[in-house]
């Protein structure tokens, strides 16, 4: 069985740290746990690894936030992956910093990279990992919020966090999205 673990983020230095890009962050602690190396392949970074018998194919797409569908589309299609076997890792305002919620579908929630992949799809059932990072933002400071580095008490957090992050990715593939939801969604 193969499956596509999509990490949301902005590529460039700038982001690195940024809220915004913990999905890229929870893939490259999974290529890292794995030994496996991403490589510049069409609107993405790519790079596979395997786990329990399952064969991951983790993306950063490189075609920034708002265009997260192109990279997307691409890989499905290109590896023929059911859409079903696809998990989008994304930050998310709407829940408090280090709530982890896996969902089978949902609303884009203004995050911009849902929504194009949303587009791009044509629907919104599709199965992600919500990271969450707060909403500690003056009004109308979103975008400086999730483009900034998490605070100083979050950073501390962060290494155990991504960790279940990808345990919850892998556990997506080997024992299914709704068992990983009940075992998890607390």
């Amino acid at each position: 069985m193969k499956y596509l673990l999509v990490g949301l983020g902005n590529i460039g230095p700038e982001y690195a740290e940024s809220r915004h890009n913990i999905g890229f962050m929870v893939v490259d602690y999974l290529a890292q746990q794995h030994e496996a190396r991403f490589e510049i392949g069409r609107h993405a970074f790519v790079t596979e690894i395997k786990h329990k018998g399952k064969s991951y194919t983790l993306v950063k797409p490189t075609t920034y936030m708002n265009l997260s569908g192109k990279a997307v589309a691409h890989y499905l299609t290109s590896l023929k992956i059911p859409v079903a076997n696809m998990l989008v890792i994304t930050d998310d305002l709407a829940l408090p910093f280090g709530k982890l919620r896996m969902r089978s579908k949902g609303s884009a929630g203004g995050h911009n990279g849902l929504k194009h992949i949303e587009e791009t799809l044509g629907s919104n059932e599709y199965a992600r990992l919500r990271f969450g990072v707060g909403d500690s933002y003056p009004k109308g400071r979103q975008v400086d919020y999730v483009l900034s580095p998490f605070f100083k008490e979050e950073q501390e957090q962060l290494p155990a966090l991504i960790e279940k992050s990808a345990e919850m990715s892998l556990a997506f593939g080997t024992i299914g999205l709704e068992r990983t939801m009940n075992f998890y969604n607390k």
